[in-house]
């Protein structure tokens, strides 16, 4: 399927030059949505996962139905003051900003191996700052899974070692 026929892109949002692409054209369509989280199954379907790992907001729109598609776990990463529990945190630069997340300190025991699963990957810090998070608890991340990569990035290059897959690529 051509999923960039159902990804809306919309200019000059959040701010000007910024070129964002809106998945909510995508999840919108329960065929569509449906038929995406099965094909990241399909390419992460053979490595060993205990826990699937999503970041706020839109990774809990991937990795929430992919975790259960696969009948695992789901941990979600907060943004700061979300959590009411213990938390570990970080701080980390957004693609047009800088914020905090944070993860509940008995989410992931050591030695679980942890596939994270996000809508996007830009520059990767983000993703970078979930996979220190994961680690500080003694996961192990196995990879990461994206509805889409921004590939004139190079997000990828912050997540040196770790196994990426995408499903759309701009």
């Amino acid at each position: 399927m051509n999923y960039k026929e159902h990804i809306r892109v919309i200019p000059d949002f959040p701010q000007p030059g910024i070129r964002f692409k809106d998945i909510t054209t995508l999840t919108n369509n329960g065929a569509v949505y449906a038929s995406a989280i099965n094909d990241i199954r399909q390419a992460i379907q053979d490595k060993q996962i205990d826990l699937i790992a999503g970041p706020e907001a839109r990774g809990f729109i991937i990795g929430a139905p992919l975790a259960v598609s696969m009948g695992l776990g789901f941990v979600p990463i907060r943004k700061s003051g979300k959590l009411p529990g213990e938390v570990v945190e970080a701080n980390y630069d957004l693609e047009y900003g800088k914020d905090k997340l944070t993860i509940h300190k008995d989410a992931i025991k050591p030695g679980q191996k942890v596939l994270i699963a996000d809508d996007l990957l830009a520059t990767g810090g983000t993703i970078a700052t979930t996979i220190n998070l994961i680690r500080q608890l003694g996961g192990e991340v196995v990879g990461a899974a994206f509805l889409i990569e921004l590939g004139y990035l190079d997000g990828r290059s912050k997540l040196d070692g770790i196994d990426i897959f995408s499903l759309v690529t701009y």
